[in-house]
């Protein structure tokens, strides 16, 4: 291709770049921009239609502009080194191509499509703990390249298999992890094959849309589990003396100290996974038989921060809406963990995220980093708690404040003045149903008047797990399942169950849905909380004026055939 040094085309205009090439004339580009102010295309596409360069011309330019090669792979030899350095599923993922391989300067050199794919560079660079180049190529060479020698894919158990074979191990086994050289653990976490294996199990839970991947040491083995819709999974798991070599692996990458293994690590992976953001927190603990390792998956493009797409019915949407959009008050969002509460309240402030509000919020950890938002992170560790972050949000002028989660007096009056100033204050608690958040609330110490005169609706939510389409069976439930519901064979007279079928991968299910109760605060309520009369009326009044509970939230789930009586019996409470 050109023979140009790509440092002296990089930062350049596209057309000055394929001037210096030699593929086109300036009069051309002039011609060219001329034409492009009166149609919404790129200069490269106009000079194309012209005729004056080919598309694999502008290719190149606009890897020179980002200060790449372009290099022609058309009859490139691969050696196997190279193919072996990166795993197929990475290679796939990326779109890229290995085409050199120095295994001793750990030095790797790939082709890629497109210069703007800037973060697979990175990201292999981490993955893989190697020093990454890239030119680019055609695309169609790269995929021929990826077709001839990524044939066939690698599984989690083929790697697993091919470590239990491999004797360079063997000098790791029959230590504890305490008493292990570093050096040997540090060689063992940058093996072509541990890297692959960790890569495997990685990209396999972001397809799989697993919310955790565990690593776990037990006395004679080592456990691999992913978290799939709240529900664990074992994987095959490797011998158990790789343990410290993955974990120091999850370590290198997370930027951890992989000679303390005594005290617990906190850290982070961000990677770009077939053009995804993906956030990966890594939490290390020592215990008896090594490391645990847990990696909470975040994928941004598989949260749906949208209020029509959490899954409200029309009714609960328009009250949650209404209950959001009130100038001030405090609006509650509580479950247990896992149940949902932070995306539901980061989709009420995607909803709020406008340019005349000033939103805050204070979170542990912040999970999602959303444009528009100030966020802060609570770090206990050096006193910045919750109640003190708050305190420091009033002088900052908001409309709308986020407090992750309430969890003492002081945090909770501050919500409450926050309040009573004219402010909006979202937040979460852990209580069983709505109702009994009052109760939580008056528990911490907060005083009944304040309470009523700030506290506008609580949400209650949980989450089931949605029975997959092609796994669905219809079927008749027996009088012991109806009775855990709470109902009798003529209440559900005409009505259509469904279960998922036993064969079926991951149980049959797919995916979760939320269940909610909205509870919104009345003069009756409020009453009622200032005579501290009992939880059940005030459930009664509740529902009286329209609150669906949770449970019943879940017989209508189960009623449309989304998910099945286990999955709404395991999460909701009966009736009182």
């Amino acid at each position: 291709m050109a023979t140009t040094n790509p440092e002296e085309l990089k930062g350049r205009k596209i057309g000055r770049v394929l001037t210096k090439m030699g593929k086109v004339t300036r009069e051309q580009v002039h011609e060219a921009l001329t034409i492009q102010r009166t149609r919404k295309k790129k200069i490269g596409e106009v000079l194309v239609e012209l005729e004056y360069c080919t598309e694999t011309d502008v290719q190149a330019a606009l890897a020179g502009q980002a200060g790449m090669a372009y290099v022609d792979l058309s009859g490139k030899e691969v050696a196997d080194a190279a193919i072996d350095a990166v795993p197929a599923e990475s290679a796939r993922a990326y779109g890229i191509v290995p085409i050199e391989f120095n295994q001793t300067a750990r030095r790797l050199k790939i082709a890629m499509k497109s210069a703007n794919n800037f973060r697979a560079v990175d990201d292999l660079r981490l993955l893989l703990g190697l020093t990454v180049e890239a030119v680019v190529a055609d695309a169609e060479q790269i995929d021929s390249l990826l077709a001839k020698h990524y044939a066939k894919s690698e599984s989690v158990v083929d790697v697993v298999s091919n470590l239990a074979k491999d004797t360079k191990f063997d000098a790791l086994a029959g230590h504890s992890s305490d008493s292990i050289d570093l050096d040997a653990i540090s060689a063992a976490a940058s093996d072509n094959q541990v890297v692959k294996l960790l890569n495997l199990v990685l990209l396999q839970a972001i397809k799989d849309k697993a919310s955790d991947i565990h690593f776990e040491p037990f006395e004679h083995e080592f456990k691999m589990r992913y978290r799939i819709d709240g529900v664990l999974y074992e994987m095959v798991p490797p011998p158990k003396h790789l343990g410290p070599a993955i974990t120091s692996r999850v370590k290198v990458m997370a930027n951890l100290d992989i000679a303390e293994r005594r005290l617990p690590q906190d850290g982070r992976i961000e990677l770009q996974v077939g053009g995804k953001p993906v956030d990966l927190r890594i939490a290390v603990l020592p215990t008896m038989h090594g490391e645990s390792v847990v990696m909470r998956v975040l994928d941004r493009s598989n949260v749906e921060l949208n209020l029509e797409r959490i899954g409200f019915r029309e009714d609960d949407l328009t009250r949650f809406r209404a209950l959001i959009e009130k100038p001030n008050g405090i609006v509650v969002v509580t479950g247990p963990t896992g149940s949902g509460k932070t995306t539901t309240l980061y989709a009420a402030l995607a909803e709020l995220n406008r340019i005349e509000t000033k939103i805050l919020t204070s979170e542990d950890p912040v999970e999602y980093d959303i444009d528009g938002l100030c966020q802060v992170q609570v770090n206990d560790d050096v006193g910045l708690t919750f109640a003190k972050a708050l305190r420091s949000f009033l002088r900052q002028d908001p409309d709308v404040i986020l407090v992750g989660e309430i969890r003492d007096l002081e945090t909770a009056q501050i919500a409450v003045q926050a309040s009573l100033t004219g402010h909006l204050v979202l937040s979460t608690l852990h209580t069983n149903d709505a109702p009994s958040s009052i109760v939580r609330l008056v528990d911490l110490g907060l005083e009944p008047f304040l309470l009523t005169a700030t506290i506008e609706g609580i949400v209650a939510q949980r989450l089931v797990r949605k029975i997959a389409p092609s796994a669905r069976e219809a079927y008749e439930p027996g009088e012991e399942e109806l009775m855990e519901l709470g109902l009798r064979a003529s209440d559900v007279a005409g009505k259509t169950f469904y279960r998922p079928r036993s064969d079926a991968e991951y149980g049959g299910y797919k995916g979760r849905m939320a269940l909610f109760e909205i509870m919104t605060m009345d003069d009756t309520i409020r009453d009622m909380v200032m005579k501290e009369e009992s939880l059940s009326l005030v459930r009664e009044h509740a529902r009286s004026r329209g609150m669906r509970s949770l449970r019943e939230s879940g017989l209508l789930a189960i009623y449309e055939g989304q998910t099945s009586i286990d999955e709404v019996v395991r999460e909701t409470l009966v009736e009182e």
